[in-house]
């Protein structure tokens, strides 16, 4: 996957780039303007526009699809090509409906700005036009066709980065084009109206509602009208609204957005949040993130008697109990009450995370895992992932193994016990592996037995691999060419003479081949798996690995640790881990983090004997992530700030610090203090960058130092079969969109707390169980959740007043007794 940087020019300017890149990305990244309206920066060409037509090396390309090599000199416009594009627009703009004045995108509207652009004042086609219905494709995704120019990003994005391939073009009904207008319209022009009667976008199931993920990127990215979101149409013009830069604080991933604030309505002045925005050419967004924005503490005031409970509560506690959706000051300044008042730290979000990442830093000699997502997308022919449910747990997971598959043209292995349907969509060469709840070592083990250097490998872990190795003896069926004679009547003499040929025959016959015990206790046929694996191999030379939270909270986590730390080294990855939740990585890094609650506890938007909330529900108010200022530390390593959205009248923590002599005059200069012994840096928030550049490099915040030490020696465990799960399993797993109390409340999430279960099984289960474990139980709604297969079901942890960490402990694996109610 390396790529040579080569050097082409571009009206004359010389622009560094590297060999094969688009032409247009290579423009877009040095700053030059080449117009177009369906392509994006990270996804596949359609060439639906046709708007990019330059010349490079004196022939018309396409500049979307055309890849940049040494010495390339391309030219942007001509009379000829200005011509071209003009036509194109006039294309566009015919029957193109005129409610400028009330369509949700005007201002921002591309189909305006390139008509603008490319002097169109004048209309020289006409054609009748089709009636095409405004449709409501799901919750929250709204289409109105008429508005539509099927540019085509809202199929190319669902499918390259999202991976749910819920989009297609299908028929318009619309006239044919008259031939006429052949003679007198240049050819691009043309072909891409033909193109634009016959086609409109729909739901590729073939229903009229799309079976997705409703993350609303292809809202985003449609330029005009025509995909909006639900609850936006009508609501608020574009250039009445306020863009506040902030960190999504749903999941770790931690991407960057934008709220959209405006004032509530003419009779109520207060700021209110009508939309989320993202910068979609660099980054995408999950539906939590774009519709789970309104959770803010409304109305809030100061209750200076509530103020001082929560003061005593402090200085009484004797545990601290919070999620991992606090910033990185917050985070330090309970850190500080741990250090000055002796307070114990509870986090089950969290704790098994960082004892699973000190255990990596002692065996790899590295306080941080080495890949990022983003060099997952760019760089990977192969990825694996153990322990995460994909689909589920990390969106930009989930969208960073899709990319691969469709922009590399990779290859990838899923290990996981929970079946999925989406996953195996992605790709041509993507196998699943639904092994049994606890064999995630025997999972790590088989990465290190397919991918690893075996004459580095240390001697135990080698004799180990080899001992899962049997040669043994199949028969195969096998065509050959057998010589067979005949006699032939030489139809002159009448004489009759032998003659010799070869013919096709089956035959049978028995072959020696490597059996692999390892694929096979992980459910695999070997055979199958290792003719499978050949042709996944060919051509890949660039691999990467993602562990996820089932890794963590493992009963043999240390040992998963080992193993992990042993793939990236002795198996060339690319090694990239999902914390858990939020600011999990922050918060591990941060706080020394206790394994059990004990006494008087201090909930903070958890459960406790005095609770802070930001729900709105406690006994001393806070505000919501959307309300403050502060950092957050994303899975990509890097420390970002968010800002607040939304006024919030009430006190903050830092307020409660003070009122204990810890405080500090803003939340904010806390974050000078972040500690720099743990790869932080010693920068002054108001210093602190935000965004990308337009070759899409992030410069939000900074990256987190990654602190070296010497590997400690300690050599990895055999695969132990005690921790294997056999009979009733439930798996600790949230639905799409739903993170926490916060997407819970948010208005266009809808997602229930309740059992989930594939098709089949929530059919056995009814509508409504008793879920029955060890050290509790729950009354659950039964949920069919159609991308689900196999007997596993998930039970979601998303509301904190269910407490369900307390049912399943660390493991994300629970033996259960579902009773039907």
């Amino acid at each position: 996957m390396s790529k040579n940087e080569i050097t082409i020019k571009i009206d004359g300017v010389e622009c560094r780039t590297t060999e094969g890149e688009y032409v247009l990305n290579a423009a877009r990244a040095n700053g030059i303007f080449i117009p177009a309206i369906c392509y994006l920066t990270r996804c596949s060409p359609t060439l639906a526009c046709r708007l990019c037509l330059v010349e490079a090396d004196g022939k018309r390309v396409y500049a979307c699809n055309a890849k940049a090599k040494e010495g390339m000199e391309v030219v942007t416009t001509t009379e000829e090509i200005l011509e071209e594009r003009r036509a194109i627009m006039e294309v566009y703009d015919v029957n193109h409906p005129l409610q400028c004045g009330v369509c949700d995108q005007h201002g921002e509207c591309e189909l305006q700005n390139y008509t603008l652009e490319m002097g169109v004042d004048s209309q020289h086609y006409a054609i009748a036009d089709t009636k095409r219905e405004v449709k409501n494709w799901s919750t929250v995704l709204h289409y109105d066709a008429a508005l539509c120019i099927v540019c085509e990003r809202c199929v190319t994005v669902c499918k390259d980065m999202i991976g749910d391939s819920a989009l297609k073009t299908g028929p318009r009904g619309g006239d044919k084009v008259d031939k006429e207008y052949k003679e007198m319209m240049p050819k691009d022009a043309y072909a891409m109206w033909n193109k634009l009667q016959k086609s409109i976008i729909v739901p590729s199931n073939g229903t009229e509602h799309t079976n997705c993920s409703d993350c609303g990127e292809c809202t985003a990215v449609c330029p005009v009208g025509a995909l909006t979101e639900r609850d936006f149409v009508y609501k608020a013009n574009p250039w009445e609204l306020k863009s506040i830069p902030a960190t999504c604080a749903h999941c770790s991933s931690g991407c960057h957005l934008y709220y959209e604030t405006r004032f509530t309505s003419i009779d109520n002045p207060e700021e209110m949040i009508f939309r989320v925005k993202n910068e979609w050419n660099f980054q995408s967004l999950c539906g939590a993130g774009r519709f789970g924005y309104d959770y803010e503490n409304r109305d809030v005031s100061k209750d200076p008697e509530a103020f001082d409970r929560a003061v005593k509560a402090l200085e009484k506690a004797e545990t601290i109990r919070f999620p991992s959706m606090i910033s990185n000051e917050e985070a330090l300044m309970l850190q500080r009450l741990k250090e000055e008042k002796g307070v114990r730290l509870y986090n089950p979000e969290v704790r098994p995370f960082q004892r699973f990442l000190q255990a990596y830093a002692k065996a790899s000699g590295q306080s941080l895992y080495g890949a990022d997502y983003k060099e997952i997308m760019k760089e990977s022919d192969f990825v694996m992932s153990v322990g995460a449910a994909l689909r589920n747990d990390n969106p930009n997971a989930r969208y960073a193994f899709n990319n691969v598959q469709k922009m590399n043209k990779g290859a990838g292995l899923y290990f996981h016990p929970v079946g999925d349907t989406l996953v195996p969509t992605f790709g041509k060469s993507v196998e699943c592996i639904t092994h049994k709840p606890g064999q995630e070592e025997a999972a790590l083990y088989l990465v290190l037995d397919l991918f690893a250097k075996r004459e580095e490998l240390p001697d135990s872990i080698r004799d180990y691999l080899d001992s899962f190795h049997e040669t043994r003896k199949r028969t195969v069926k096998e065509k050959v060419m057998k010589t067979v004679k005949e006699k032939v009547k030489d139809e002159e003499t009448g004489e009759e003479k032998e003659v010799s040929k070869k013919v096709p025959e089956m035959v049978e016959k028995e072959v020696e081949y490597d059996h692999n015990l390892l694929a096979e206790s992980l459910g695999l046929d070997p055979v199958a798996f290792a003719e499978s694996f050949e042709k996944m191999m060919k051509k890949k030379e660039s691999f990467a690995l993602i562990v996820g939270e089932d890794l963590y909270g493992h009963p043999r986590w240390e040992n998963l640790a080992k193993l992990t730390a042993l793939a990236e080294k002795y198996c060339g990855m690319k090694l990239a881990m999902i914390p858990p939740k939020s600011n999990a990585l922050g918060v591990a890094l941060i706080c020394d983090l206790d394994d059990e609650a004990s006494g008087y506890t201090v909930g903070y938007n958890q459960p406790g004997d005095f609770r802070l909330s930001a729900l709105g529900d406690g006994d001393l108010d806070m505000p919501a992530m959307n309300q403050q200022e502060g950092t957050m530390t994303t899975m990509n390593k890097r420390v970002v700030p968010t800002n607040a959205a939304l006024e919030y009248g009430g006190y903050e923590l830092n307020d409660l610090m003070n009122a204990l002599g810890l405080g500090k005059r803003l939340t904010v200069d806390w974050t000078m203090e972040l500690p720099v012994e743990k790869g932080f840096q010693a920068v002054a928030f108001d210093d602190l960058r935000d965004g990308f550049l337009n070759d899409g490099t992030e410069i939000r915040g900074y990256a987190l130092t990654a602190l070296k030490s010497a590997p400690a020696e300690a050599e990895a465990e055999p695969a132990s079969e005690e921790a294997v799960l056999e009979g009733e399993v439930a798996y600790r797993c949230n639905p799409q969109r739903q993170f926490n109390d916060f997407t819970d409340k948010a208005h266009q999430i809808f997602e229930a707390f309740a059992l989930y279960a594939s098709p089949e099984r929530a059919e056995e289960l009814g509508e409504r169980v008793e879920a029955v474990f060890e050290k509790g139980a729950l009354t659950l709604d039964v949920v069919a959740d159609e991308r689900m297969s196999g007997p596993i079901v998930a039970v979601p942890d998303f509301k904190a007043a269910a407490d369900v960490y307390t049912l399943f402990g660390d493991h994300r694996y629970a033996n259960v007794t579902l009773k039907k109610v």
